[in-house]
C-alpha cells in the first residue's frame, strides 16, 4: 500500500499521523452511511483491543527489514511502511461481520498484491498460507522490481512476480483471483476506469485505497461533486506518475460505474481540508469492494460426503448481465450434458456417486465461451 507517492520522501504528513494513531487506538465500529439504494460503512472510535493479525504484520515488517538491509542499504528500498496498513484494513472491516483472511479464501486459491513495491504485503500473505501474485511495473517501480526479486530469492518464496503496465490497453490479467489489493495505486494510473473495470471481471473482492481531496488549493470545494483533479507532472511529491485525485463522490461514482459495490468505506488523514497535492493535507479513502461483474459458479458441499454410494451438492451460478447462461456437467471427463440454464439460479445434483469427478461448466448463451467452471469430487463419510 503506497501511503505516499513513490517519489522523493516528504516530511510527515496528515496521512502518516493518522496511521500512527491507528496503530495505537482501539478498534473501530462502523456506522452505515446510506445513499439511494446503496450502503457504505464509515468508521468511528469504540473500545477494543489490538488484533493478532496486526501484530503479525508488524513482526513481519521487522523481519523483512533485517533481510533487506543484509542485501542493500536502506535508500535502495521502498521507504514507506506497507504492512502498517493491515491495521487500517482490519479497522475498515470492524463490525461488518467480514474477515480479511476469509475474504481472501476462495475457489481460485490465489490473491494479488497490485502495486507491490518491494512485495512486503505479498510475502506476508504468502506466509499466512495464500498463493500470491506480486504485480507491479518494473519501469515505474521504486527500484525497478529488483527489491522484490531479491526478497523472493532470500526468502525462498513461491510468490509469483508479474511485471504489468496497468495502463496498457492489452488484457493485463489472465489469472482469476479470490481477492486483490489495489492500495495506493489508482492515482498513479492514466486510466483508472479501465483497470477497475478489468479487475471486476477477474476477482470477487478488491481492497482499494486512493488519495482523495475535499478542496482545491484555492479553497474551491470538491467533496460534494463527482470530480477528478488532474495533477501537473511535478505538482504532487514531484512525481510525474501521479495523475488523478478524486473527490469522495468522484471515487464512489467511478467504483459503481466500473462494476463494483462498496461493502465498507472509511477515510484517514486530513478528513476536513484535504487537497490534491499538499502533503500536509493528505486524505485517503480505504474501501472493500465486491464485484458485480464477475461470473460465478459454486458447489456446496464440495467435496461431497457420500454414504450408501450417492451424495448431493447444490450448484449456484450467476452471470453479471441480462444474458442467461447455461450450466453443463461432464462426468469423469466424458461428454458433457446440460444441467441448468438462466441468468442465475440454484439447482441440486442429488446423483453424485462415490469415486467419480464431476466438472460443472458455466457457458454464455450460445455456448461459445466458458465463463467459469468447478470440479466436484467426493469423500467417504
Amino acid at each position: 500500500m503506497k501511503l505516499l507517492s513513490p517519489g522523493v520522501p516528504q516530511r510527515a504528513s496528515k496521512i502518516s499521523e493518522a496511521l500512527g494513531k491507528l496503530l495505537n487506538e482501539p478498534t473501530l465500529a462502523p456506522r452505515v452511511d446510506r445513499g439511494p439504494g446503496k450502503s457504505y460503512v464509515r468508521s468511528r472510535k469504540t473500545r477494543g483491543g489490538t488484533s493478532s493479525l496486526r501484530d503479525l504484520a508488524l513482526a513481519k515488517e521487522q523481519e523483512l527489514w533485517k533481510t533487506k538491509l543484509a542485501y542493500r542499504p536502506k535508500p535502495f528500498w521502498y521507504p514507506y511502511a506497507t504492512l502498517r496498513n493491515i491495521a487500517v484494513l482490519e479497522r475498515l472491516l470492524a463490525g461488518t461481520g467480514l474477515d480479511l483472511l476469509d475474504l481472501c479464501r476462495g475457489k481460485y486459491g490465489r490473491v494479488a498484491d497490485i502495486g507491490a513495491a518491494d512485495g512486503d504485503l505479498a510475502f506476508f500473505l504468502e506466509e499466512l498460507g495464500f498463493s500470491v501474485d506480486a504485480v507491479d511495473n518494473d519501469y515505474t517501480n521504486f527500484n525497478k522490481l529488483e527489491g522484490v526479486r531479491i526478497l523472493k530469492n532470500a526468502l525462498n518464496s513461491p510468490v509469483t512476480i508479474r511485471s504489468i503496465d496497468l495502463d496498457s490497453r492489452s488484457e493485463p490479467f489472465s489469472e482469476r483471483y479470490d481477492a486483490v489489493f489495489l492500495l495506493g495505486v489508482l492515482y498513479h494510473l492514466k486510466n483508472p476506469f479501465f483497470i477497475l473495470e478489468r479487475l471486476a471481471h477477474v476477482t470477487r473482492y478488491c481492497f482499494l485505497s486512493s488519495r482523495i481531496a475535499r478542496q482545491a488549493a484555492d479553497g474551491l470545494p470538491l467533496s460534494k461533486h463527482p470530480l477528478a483533479y488532474l495533477l501537473g507532472p511535478e505538482e504532487c511529491n514531484n512525481d510525474s506518475t501521479n495523475f488523478w485525485i478524486f473527490s469522495d463522490e468522484g471515487l464512489k461514482r467511478l467504483i459503481h460505474r466500473t462494476g463494483w459495490s462498496i461493502l465498507a468505506f472509511t477515510t484517514i488523514g486530513d478528513t476536513n481540508n484535504s487537497m490534491p497535492a499538499d502533503p500536509n493535507h493528505d486524505e485517503r479513502a480505504v474501501c472493500l469492494l465486491k464485484s458485480d461483474a464477475v461470473f460465478e459458479l459454486s458447489a456446496l458441499p464440495n467435496p461431497v460426503p457420500v454414504s450408501q454410494k450417492i451424495g448431493t451438492t447444490t450448484i449456484r451460478w450467476s452471470t453479471p448481465d441480462a444474458c442467461p447462461g447455461k450450466v453443463y456437467v461432464s462426468i469423469d471427463g466424458k461428454k458433457e450434458s446440460l444441467f441448468a440454464a438462466g441468468r442465475k439460479g440454484v439447482a441440486t445434483a442429488n446423483w453424485i456417486e462415490a469415486g467419480r469427478t464431476y466438472e460443472f461448466r458455466l457457458y454464455d448463451l450460445d455456448r461459445s465461451r466458458v465463463l467459469d467452471k468447478i470440479s466436484v469430487t467426493t469423500s467417504i463419510e
